[in-house]
């Protein structure tokens, strides 16, 4: 047997050091479901007693919400799932059309607590000036068009270098299947936006029309939400 600590704090639902005494089969047992899902020993056994005692927690929404987003990449090939780095963080890249065919990394961040659902990142690892040029072209059109196009506040987005930092807003009246929809269909309309900005580098005078038209074509009620 082992003696089981755990000492954190998260949230609104404080977590504190609890000390239990458990079988080493048992936690043996606990750690091979942790790596299945990708999750440590902590939260694996956080999610049992949880689920044991019909307790929802802000980790439990958060799973609903990446496999709702998983369930939507599986359907399609443009986005590709990439490992995440925890618990409250879902990665995906794409490929772009351009000189040595880069990949954008994407990755969506969940909050615990707060009023904003979580956050969205694009970035590009590139020191070539001429593509940092036109990511920060096509980011400056990005929000543009959110401020034309969604209802409600201004969204809160920021640029550093190749990467995009973009808050989102918690849907109204939404489950959380539907906000990993919503998520999911947010990612992918960015993607199709930027690579439509790319496909007219050339075309300067149709840029911005073009990526206009893909970005209202596709962008649905809930998802204008976020």
């Amino acid at each position: 047997m082992i003696q089981y600590r755990q000492e954190r704090k998260v949230g609104r639902m404080g977590k504190s050091v609890y000390s239990l005494v458990l079988m080493d089969d048992i936690v043996a047992a606990v750690d091979r479901l942790a790596y299945q899902e990708g999750t440590s020993r902590s939260n694996m056994v956080n999610r049992i007693l949880a689920e044991y005692v019909q307790m929802d927690t802000p980790e439990n929404r958060i799973r609903t919400i990446f496999d709702a987003v998983n369930a939507v990449l599986g359907t399609q090939s443009a986005l590709q799932p990439m490992m995440a780095t925890g618990d409250a963080v879902v990665a995906m890249r794409s490929a772009l059309q351009y000189k040595y065919n880069p990949s954008v990394r994407y990755v969506v961040e969940l909050y615990t607590a707060g009023a904003a659902l979580g956050e969205m990142r694009a970035a590009l690892r590139t020191q070539n000036p001429t593509l940092l040029l036109y990511l920060g072209q096509f980011y400056r059109l990005w929000d543009k068009l959110e401020d034309a196009y969604l209802p409600g506040p201004r969204r809160e987005s920021s640029v550093a270098g190749g990467r995009y930092t973009r808050r989102l807003l918690c849907p109204q009246n939404c489950t959380e299947e539907q906000a990993g929809e919503a998520i999911a269909a947010y990612v992918r309309l960015f993607d199709a936006c930027l690579k439509e900005f790319f496909e007219h580098l050339d075309e300067a005078e149709r840029t911005v029309a073009a990526v206009q038209r893909v970005y209202t074509q596709n962008l649905d009620a809930l998802t204008a939400q976020l």
